[in-house]
């Protein structure tokens, strides 16, 4: 049996140094120990700037403006790394779902040239012809082209309520200017 290549390992290998930063930045954002580790720090700014800790001094009074700033600008920074992962991992499936749908279509080919041998050997065989509808209609080849359109009109957004409003508003504005 050939060894067996796996595609989104491949892709993993291939990465460039930032996306590689991204995923390993949103695998650890997304842990547990992230978390407590903000919950601890958190808890102790506010503790220290509240003025519960003797010794250490206030740089930072209520209502913790620079807290704020820090916690801010930490969801900026951690909410792009997760949307670059992301992005990655959409690029990823869609490739694969790509791959899918031409083995599918192969594999249809070749499952219907098989029944075209079978009918073949069925009629030479078999001296009752009785005509087989279903197997008439699996024999037809696939149009691959007339499911993706209608998977497309089927999938393709309604105009919304207000869309359309708006839209009869414009219309109704250029007629008059």
């Amino acid at each position: 049996m050939p060894p067996v290549h796996s595609f989104e390992a491949k892709l993993q290998k291939n990465r460039k140094f930032t996306e590689r930063m991204a995923d390993d930045i949103t695998r650890i954002a997304g842990s547990f120990g992230f978390f407590t580790t903000n919950i601890i720090v958190f808890a102790f700014w506010i503790a220290m700037n509240s003025g519960s800790i003797p010794g250490l001094s206030i740089i930072d009074p209520y209502p913790f403006t620079f807290l704020t700033m820090l916690v801010s600008l930490e969801a900026i920074f951690l909410a792009v790394f997760v949307l670059m992962s992301q992005n990655r991992a959409s690029a990823i499936d869609s490739l694969r779902e790509e791959i899918h749908l031409q083995i599918n279509e192969i594999a249809e080919k070749e499952i219907t040239k098989s029944l075209q041998l079978l009918a073949e050997i069925h009629k030479k065989i078999v001296t009752d012809k009785k005509p087989d509808p279903e197997l008439e209609h699996m024999l037809k080849a696939l149009n691959t082209a007339q499911i993706e359109s209608q998977v497309e009109k089927e999938l393709s957004p309604k105009p919304l309520a207000i869309s359309e409003a708006l839209e009869n508003f414009e219309t109704l504005l250029h007629r008059k200017l």
